[in-house]
């Protein structure tokens, strides 16, 4: 029986990335652009429910996306509508504003999207009530903005009260001085962050800067647009969700995800990785075998986050192979020890794999990886550093005071990643010590054994 996942994409990146998340599904489960199956694979159809929810039309069975669609402005959700796969989408789970949230984290988490709070709720109970086994919900956001951080975290809130027991997934975009569109991007992420830490079971960050570099330095893209990072953002989360939408040898949902994946419960920001990324044109010079997937995986270049984890540890990682992988292959995933990577020792086995026969649209094999690892704190300190110099001199709070809000959740939303930055450090340190004592252990060990010879 299929595990169902509700998609609410919130705010202009959110639905500019969700419209392509959603034509790389039609193409990886056989459907044309109204969802009318054409593919000739019986496992395209197998799990397709945990997207899609299955209509039947008067001419065909129809898959229609299990999704709500929610901006504070109509521009983006209008050209959706209007667009090649506006006939895709149940016309109700459109919900707009009229004022927009002009990047102001305030008016989408107090004001304008208070106001559009119940009825998007109501939207969501009517899709959730047609579920027969819910797994939970993916809000895809920008934390840069006003509506994806701001009406995201409250709807975050209102999911978590309403839905306790379900996970609750999102894909997190966050700012870069690089690909910055606003000033006060650094207020609206950090008080978004304040919200994930608490209400959030699984955040996979996604960062501008390290789209940014990927677009032009391995796709070779001079001046990279959003559409090239979206389509980047997509990808990924096609890999992520591979092992719920496809029979593979291990059956995976979201909570063994979760489970395999968030060792402490505040540290669950995780950094996606995907292999290959390459230059369209250098494509069929390239081969793909697992040892290269692998390794491609857990090199800093192929991260979808701007921090080198070579400065950090892996507490997890857990990758998902797709395509052709024979059992000799499978093995070369074993040659991930902790000798090449910086792993920790006292979790055992703390890298999961997952294998899918069922190869990306136009590739033969394809990997993505999703690593819990304490070097995501750079993002953290890069974001707070900015927050740090704007609010200790106050600049630009009245804008947000303005909207009701109070000053000490600035405070609070500054105390909270700094905790939340220490508690990565912390780990990282510990695992330093753990390990040195182990060592020291192990060589008196030995020298006693030698000793007594």
């Amino acid at each position: 029986m299929p595990r169902e996942i509700v998609n609410i994409q919130v705010g202009q990146a959110g639905n500019q990335v969700g419209e392509n998340f959603w034509n790389m599904l039609l193409l990886e489960h056989g459907l044309d652009q109204s969802g009318i199956y054409h593919g000739n694979d019986p496992q395209q159809l197998e799990r397709v429910a945990t997207y899609f929810t299955e209509v039947d039309s008067d001419s065909a069975t129809k898959y229609v996306p299990r999704s709500v669609q929610i901006d504070l402005e109509d521009g983006v959700c209008n050209r959706i509508r209007s667009g090649p796969t506006g006939n895709l989408f149940r016309p109700d789970t459109f919900i707009t504003g009229d004022t927009g949230a002009g990047n102001n984290w305030a008016k989408g988490f107090y004001t304008e999207g208070a106001e559009l709070v119940d009825g998007i709720t109501e939207t969501i109970r009517k899709q959730t009530e047609a579920c027969e086994a819910l797994q939970g919900f993916q809000i895809i956001q920008s934390l840069g903005g006003g509506t994806g951080a701001g009406l995201g975290s409250l709807l975050l809130s209102k999911l978590r009260e309403e839905y306790p027991d379900r996970m609750l997934s999102t894909f997190s975009i966050l700012p870069s001085p690089k690909v910055s569109e606003t000033i006060v991007e650094p207020y609206n992420a950090l008080l978004s962050v304040h919200q994930l830490v608490e209400n959030s079971d699984l955040t996979i960050c996604i960062d501008n800067e390290a789209l940014y570099d990927i677009t032009t330095r391995t796709l070779k893209l001079k001046s990279p647009s959003f559409d090239d990072l979206n389509a980047l953002v997509s990808q990924v989360m096609c890999g992520v969700s591979t092992s719920l939408r496809f029979p593979g040898q291990l059956n995976g949902d979201l909570r063994k995800l979760a489970l395999n994946l968030i060792p402490f419960p505040r540290l669950h920001f995780l950094c996606p990785s995907y292999a290959p990324f390459s230059d369209p044109k250098a494509q069929s010079f390239h081969r793909t075998s697992v040892p290269d997937l692998t390794s491609a995986l857990f090199d800093r270049r192929n991260l979808l986050v701007a921090c080198d984890p070579r400065y950090g540890r892996y507490l997890t990682a857990a990758t998902i192979f797709r395509g052709k992988v024979s059992s000799r292959e499978h093995s070369a995933v074993g040659l991930i020890k902790p000798d090449s990577l910086p792993l920790y020792r006292w979790i055992p086995d703390n890298v999961s794999v997952t294998l899918c026969s069922v190869p990306p649209v136009g590739q033969k094999q394809a990997a993505t990886c999703l690593a819990n690892t304490t070097a995501i704190q750079e993002v953290f300190k890069r974001s707070l550093s900015q927050f740090s110099a704007m609010y200790k001199r106050g600049a630009f709070l009245h804008w947000y005071t303005g909207e009701g809000m109070d000053t000490m959740e600035f405070s609070e939303a500054e105390s909270n990643t700094q905790d939340l930055i220490a508690e990565y450090q912390q780990y990282q340190e510990a695992s330093v010590d753990v390990e040195d004592v182990e060592d020291d252990e192990q060589e008196h060990d030995v020298a006693s054994t030698v000793g007594s010879q």
